[in-house]
């Protein structure tokens, strides 16, 4: 048995998978610092809103990655990069919300 099976993909191959996974997470990770900068400063509420809809985004990448891709954790098909896409877009969506409340509280 060579050591070609045992990988379903090389740590260098960027697959599709991969790259959505990606840049679900980043996405995601842009949310959580707008939510967090508009969370320092409640008045600003216009970016509290793209602080959610960049959320959103990693969750919807995060789930389709997550739901399309074939096999487990650790066989490079973005697997894992897809739970963290949805973690971080789970968290900038639930950061945005609490912006986009706070700043309606301080009107």
């Amino acid at each position: 048995m060579s050591a070609d099976h045992l990988l379903a993909a090389s740590v260098y191959t960027f697959s599709l998978g991969r790259l959505g996974a990606t840049t679900g997470a980043l996405i995601g990770l842009a949310g959580v610092i707008i939510a967090w900068r508009t969370l320092a400063r409640p008045t600003s509420r216009p970016r509290a809103v793209p602080a959610m809809v960049a959320g959103l985004i990693g969750l919807g990448l995060g789930g389709l990655v997550a739901a399309t891709t074939e096999g487990g954790l650790g066989t490079g098909n973005g697997l894992g990069g897809a739970y963290v896409a949805l973690l971080v877009g789970l968290i900038a969506t639930v950061l945005g919300g609490w912006a986009l409340a706070r700043s309606r509280r301080t009107r």
